[in-house]
């Protein structure tokens, strides 16, 4: 680990950390953490892929870039006498110049997890060091391992990280992110549309071919500079169907986990992170080798300014910062009628579809219990009426189920709590077919009152009225980003059927 510069005169540091990334671009000054898209109404705050939009919102600007040319002058006017500490991928590398950051940071390779480069007061480190050390203090574990993994980086795409902090590399094997990107945007399926195709895979079934054609392209194919299908690639899949060639990536992504990172097992804990760690199939197969698997919030590049701020924070302070789950804004509200979480729940089990909006907004792109779509999960239709009428998205795409922690053995088959929704298991129950997918499986999130007492409250009214312990959760949209302020909300529930919006213990209900 480098000297900390003129530590022992400056005691404590202030630190503002950002991400340079060509799309998702946020920072975190330790206490709020600015998902741009949230803010620009821009999926991904990327306006120059109109792919990512398979519907655009009457309000959105495709052609408006603005934001992120603002998010950059404002966060590099920093006072200089703070640290700036930043990461970044190969996309982001044209900001650096543009504000004087010298570009010999970008040839700073790490050899441990602990490595950073620091001059001039800008501290930065590679963008998989930012999302393991995020998923590594949130955990509370004493020791883990450590998988950072993604479509793309700057020099890597797969990192593992032993329980010493030592590092393999191995980008050169492990290509699964920028192949689930690329064969969903082959499918319509949008820019960075992985997450899509991994409900697709549920309506699937293995296919040998397919298994072949990925071993090929993995072992001969891919170099880590190529990141377009080819021609042999698109002839292989031409014939096959869409749902077979997601099932047979997802068998073949599960299958290349084992050869090659369940070797390098070195405890009984592992801290997930990377784009590629909101494969909720892919994380529950880890509960099979790890004793406890954790995936935290925003484990993709909406993350990537939490985890540089708590690696600065951890070298030049000695303090282990970690953040909460919702780290937006506050935001008033006196419209509407009080509203109790007791009634809300029992307004769910009446069949009501509510848009829940508590507090500060979730960091990273589940809905955790303060920007959610909440409904009953009992209901055989509620996967088509809230997709057809409220998400207006494409009507595979399943719902998870928020259950209290209590009763998760119950209904789902799985050995340990999943708070962030982030693991895909069996589900154990026929009632509550509103939130299993097509192959019998769902995602779930666990939640006890001390996580989000309000949410917690919710459920628990409807367990007392109906029996079931849970709630059907999806984000709080429609064709957009997580809705933030309640602005957006208000907007959300005008444009669909949603039945009423209950925004910080205030309700808002229709008027037929």
């Amino acid at each position: 680990m480098q000297p900390v510069k003129n530590y022992w005169q400056k005691k404590y540091m202030k630190i503002y950390s950002v991400a340079l990334n060509i799309h998702d671009h946020n920072s975190y000054d330790g206490v709020f953490h600015n998902q741009v898209e949230r803010y620009s109404r821009k999926k991904h705050n990327i306006p120059w892929h109109v792919d990512a939009y398979p519907w655009q919102p009457d309000h959105l600007n495709i052609d408006d870039g603005k934001y992120s040319q603002k998010f950059y002058d404002e966060h590099f006017n920093f006072d200089r006498s703070d640290v700036l500490a930043f990461t970044t991928t190969v996309g982001g590398m044209k900001h650096l110049s543009r504000h004087e950051v010298p570009r010999d940071f970008l040839k700073f390779k790490p050899k441990t997890l602990w490595d950073y480069k620091f001059e001039n007061n800008l501290y930065y480190i590679d963008h998989h060091q930012s999302h393991a050390i995020y998923a590594k203090f949130s955990s509370g574990f004493e020791e883990s391992d450590i998988l950072a993994i993604d479509g793309r980086g700057l020099h890597y795409n797969c990192l593992f990280f032993d329980k010493n902090g030592k590092i393999t590399n191995l980008s050169d094997r492990m290509g699964i992110g920028i192949l689930w990107d690329n064969l969903a945007k082959h499918y319509g399926l949008g820019k960075l549309g992985a997450g899509k195709l991994m409900g697709l895979a549920g309506y699937g079934g293995y296919v040998d071919e397919v298994h072949a054609f990925l071993d090929y392209y993995f072992d001969q194919q891919f170099r880590y500079a190529e990141y377009s299908l080819d021609l042999q690639t698109i002839r292989s899949i031409k014939n096959i169907r869409k749902e077979d060639v997601a099932y047979t990536l997802q068998h073949v992504t599960e299958e290349r986990i084992a050869e090659y990172i369940h070797p390098l097992k070195s405890c009984d804990n592992i801290c997930i992170a990377g784009g590629v760690a909101y494969n909720g199939y892919m994380n529950e197969a880890f509960t099979k080798l790890y004793s406890n698997v954790h995936v935290p919030p925003a484990p993709g590049d909406e993350g990537q300014s939490l985890g540089t701020y708590m690696h600065a924070d951890f070298t030049l302070n000695k303090n282990v910062h970690v953040p909460g789950t919702y780290g937006g804004k506050e935001y008033d509200f006196d419209l509407g009628d009080p509203i109790t979480p007791q009634e809300v729940g029992e307004a769910i089990a009446k069949g009501k579809i509510i848009g829940w909006f508590n507090g500060r907004s979730e960091s990273g792109n589940r809905a955790l219990g303060n920007r959610s779509i909440l409904a009953d999960p009992r209901s055989p239709a509620i996967k088509d009426v809230i997709n057809h009428t409220i998400k207006m998205r494409e009507d595979f795409r399943p719902f998870a189920p928020a259950v209290m922690e209590d009763h998760y053995k119950e209904y789902f088959d799985t050995n340990q709590p999943s708070p962030y929704m982030s693991r895909i298991m069996p589900v154990k129950s026929d009632k509550i077919p509103g939130v299993t997918h097509v192959d019998g499986t769902a995602r779930i999130q666990t939640v006890n009152r001390k996580q989000n007492e309000k949410f917690y409250e919710v459920i628990e009214a409807f367990y007392k009225t109906t029996g079931i312990p849970m709630v059907l959760n999806t984000s709080f949209n429609c064709k957009e980003p997580i809705v933030e302020t309640p602005e957006d909300a208000l907007r959300t529930f005008d444009n669909t059927k949603l039945n009423m919006v209950v925004i910080n213990g205030r309700c808002v209900s229709k008027v037929w």
